[in-house]
């Protein structure tokens, strides 16, 4: 196993941020860092994404930082020159995984799994998660026993736990943990505490 993937094993939740504007992108992963949840995917679909990550990488936060909702290989090379550790894609893009950074590729179906693993990506996203269930993991590890899997989508506190039983690597904390009107407001100590809660649902607080 790798160590990008020895890692997040280790640490299985990745705070995924949509916020439409992030004041202090710094502050944010300093506060979900402090709630105990240490890998931080910014996206695509945020303006200015590319200065939050500069910003937040140029800052001791605690967080491994990523890019998520990457379409193209321009966008993947420009985070990862602003900061970016690792990238996280929608669905399979051959230009994303050329670049040689670890990839956390989308995917649904059996024949796309089968496709991003082609690609080299370093794990696979299953969106949406909460659609198929913990159960759907298990049974794509029976075709795919050794593909790490990421559950994403409609992943909260209630069932996180269940798909990291079921075989999945990590799972990713959307709305719940950073929803967007908290993220706009700069309210730390409220996503501190919500991460806090997220992590302690899984027995890892």
């Amino acid at each position: 196993m790798s160590a990008f993937l020895t890692e997040l094993a280790a640490d299985p939740v990745i705070a995924v941020v949509r916020a439409p504007r992030i004041p202090d992108a710094a502050a944010l992963c300093a506060a979900l860092a402090e709630g105990g949840i240490r890998w931080v995917e910014l996206t695509c679909t945020t303006d200015g994404v590319f200065g939050h990550l500069e910003r937040a990488a140029s800052v001791a936060t605690g967080c491994r930082l990523g890019l998520g909702t990457v379409l193209t290989e321009r966008q993947a090379r420009d985070g990862l020159a602003a900061g970016a550790g690792f990238l996280v894609t929608p669905g399979c893009r051959p230009a994303v995984a050329a670049v040689g950074a670890p990839v956390v590729m989308g995917a649904l179906t059996p024949t796309e799994v089968a496709a991003a693993v082609d690609l080299g990506a370093a794990a696979v996203k299953i969106f949406p998660a909460r659609s198929f269930g913990p159960g759907y993991f298990k049974d794509l590890h029976g075709p795919f026993p050794g593909v790490p899997l990421v559950a994403s989508g409609g992943v909260g506190a209630d069932n996180a736990g269940a798909f990291l039983a079921a075989g999945a690597l990590a799972v990713c904390a959307g709305s719940e943990v950073v929803p967007a009107d908290l993220v706009a407001a700069g309210d730390w100590a409220a996503l501190t505490r919500r991460a806090r809660a997220f992590r302690a649902a899984l027995g890892r607080d």
